[in-house]
């Protein structure tokens, strides 16, 4: 049995108009191994839609002929690729974009988790969304000019008909301008799903910060708790393509009785 050629192959991609070697050299002195180039030149075509979410990628054969490097090569750049929730491998059928339509890419940025089994049915409540101008810190959160519009969200989710978190959302407002309140409540799939599908703007990751509160005279009644109630409080930062934010969620959680769940690798 042959030895495939290893990750430091000496045959050079193709398929950007220079070799990988080239693109890296002129881009960055730092050495970047073959499969890390060839985990950018997919994640670039991901990013430009040649593949859409959901859809199959050529194999890790067609792949490695397109770039022109071994299999192995390639199959170690979609491993990372599988690991950042980019794609998704399924047994006997291949690789795929991976999609926030779902289940499991749903929850990567909904931690919330019932104490017991019984079956949650989640709704959404829209109490406002509207355009308005960028503060400064949220101007800098997202990459913005102080001024610059923006489209703010504020909506209540609840679980088995028990409001459960109150969200307020920041959207750059040159990406979501089409955004109306009419299109959020015909649409019944998840958020994500909804500026994927209509917005091109896939959430790659997310940071957050978590803090215990006390609800506030508005948070307490949309959550229909007493005020000074405690909360979990998330605000979270959410990046696309190219480590861009593209969203700032704050979300007060009533935790009574679910808890939030982390997973740590």
């Amino acid at each position: 049995m042959s030895t495939p050629p290893s990750d430091f192959d000496s045959n050079p991609p193709v398929g950007t108009g220079q070799s990988v070697h080239a693109a890296a050299a002129s881009a960055s002195p730092t050495f970047s191994p073959l499969y890390q180039q060839i985990k950018s030149l997919i994640t670039r075509r991901l990013e430009l839609g040649e593949w859409k979410p959901g859809e199959l990628i050529p194999s890790e054969v067609e792949l490695g002929n397109l770039f022109k490097v071994s299999q192995g090569t390639v199959r170690k750049a979609i491993d990372e690729l599988a690991a950042e929730n980019l794609v998704v491998r399924r047994q006997g059928k291949g690789t795929f974009v991976a999609t926030h339509h779902e289940t499991l890419s749903q929850f990567r940025f909904l931690r919330l988790v019932p104490d017991s089994d019984t079956p949650q049915v989640a709704t959404n409540r829209l109490i406002d969304i509207k355009r308005v101008r960028a503060p400064a810190e949220l101007a800098r959160q997202l990459d913005l000019k102080a001024g610059d519009p923006v489209i703010f969200i504020k909506r209540v989710k609840s679980f088995n008909g028990v409001p459960t978190i109150l969200e307020d959302i920041w959207l750059p407002g040159a990406i979501f301008k089409s955004l109306t309140a009419e299109r959020m409540i015909e649409y019944k799939g998840p958020l994500y799903g909804l500026f994927e599908t209509e917005f091109g703007t896939r959430m790659i990751r997310a940071t957050e910060r978590i803090r215990s509160v006390p609800a506030n005279a508005e948070m307490a009644e949309l959550l229909q708790v007493a005020q000074n109630t405690p909360l979990l409080s998330v605000e979270r930062l959410s990046f696309t393509y190219g480590d861009k934010p593209v969203e700032v969620r704050r979300g007060q959680y009533l935790t009574e009785h679910y808890y939030y769940r982390s997973e740590l690798n």
